[in-house]
């Protein structure tokens, strides 16, 4: 029974991880339409709205409000500041000195970051299986989203929104065992208000917030229920189940969600690239999520639990 539920635990992980990264992918097919409104008032609005809707979970599952403490709160902050606000300000303000395919290629390198990184972070030596796996999963985001064209302005940015990517995952972690996957992304959405308002307000002045447009409206709706309240949930429900180590892997997907809004929306037609970078994600998929075996700490010796 044990073994059952592990396996339907990592099932819905799986899924899970590759419907957030599939639809936070899509954000650079939505970020154009809103080239033309203030970048820091319309991602406060559209956290805004994903907190309120996120909250309303919440209540609706009859999750109580949990008191956080110094540490908690810090975490929490950082984590809107660096996973929330800052990404998505990197993203918009990247597709305009890059082509989103370039932005896209860039933070899809991310599981390379989580196959090295994560390991580290706990003592341990990388798993060679995994970074292999990552490697591969990163050059099919590449083949299959292109590299596109940009400027040094425009790559920093994107790197910046890699940064942003990274934090948005590992500083979750020691939040999630506490709060769960819900009150993670209510909080951190709610707290990355404020952040923006305050920003907004020192570079665009009173003209932070402005009706928007048709055009605008719809992609702040999409980003606020999609791409946030939805999106969020996904992710943060998924990490404690596969590990950042492995969920990392799913940010393959993130090309895979750009090209589909770009057909969506009529900026894009795939071809055999996409095709051919979609089947080395997915070969990248089943070498990384195959078990591993005992961890090798970085001293290089096994302790005598792991050798039994």
């Amino acid at each position: 029974m044990t073994f059952i539920r592990d396996k339907a635990d990592r099932r819905r992980g799986m899924i899970g991880a590759a419907t957030a990264m599939f639809c936070v992918g899509t954000l650079t097919g939505v970020s154009p339409a809103l080239h033309g409104y203030p970048v820091y008032g319309g991602q406060a609005v559209r956290y805004a709205v994903g907190a309120v809707l996120l909250f309303a979970v919440a209540r609706a599952r009859r999750l109580p409000p949990v008191r956080l403490n110094r540490r908690e709160i810090l975490l929490v902050a950082l984590l809107a500041l660096v996973g929330l606000a800052a990404f998505n300000v990197f993203i918009v303000e990247s597709t305009r000195y890059a082509d989103p395919a370039m932005v896209g290629t860039i933070v899809a390198t991310v599981p390379i970051v989580f196959a090295v990184a994560t390991p580290l972070m706990e003592g341990r030596r990388p798993t060679p299986h995994v970074v292999v796996a990552a490697v591969v999963v990163a050059t099919g985001a590449a083949v299959t989203i292109g590299l596109g064209g940009a400027t040094l302005v425009g790559v920093l940015l994107a790197l910046g929104a890699l940064g942003g990517e990274v934090g948005f995952s590992l500083l979750a972690i020691p939040l999630l065992p506490k709060l769960g996957a819900i009150r993670v992304a209510a909080y951190s959405a709610a707290a990355a208000v404020p952040l923006l308002l305050v920003a907004g307000a020192v570079v665009d002045g009173p003209r932070m917030l402005r009706m928007p447009t048709a055009s605008e409206a719809a992609a702040l709706a999409y980003l606020a229920v999609v791409v946030t309240a939805f999106a969020f949930f996904c992710w943060y429900d998924a990490l404690p189940r596969l590990g950042a180590e492995r969920a990392g892997l799913f940010s393959g997907f993130l090309p895979l969600g750009t090209i589909v809004a770009a057909v969506v929306l009529g900026t894009g037609h795939p071809g055999w690239p996409e095709f051919a970078g979609a089947a080395l994600v997915v070969v990248g998929l089943l070498v990384g999520l195959q078990p591993a075996g005992p961890s090798v700490p970085l001293t290089g010796r096994q302790t005598a639990e792991q050798r039994e």
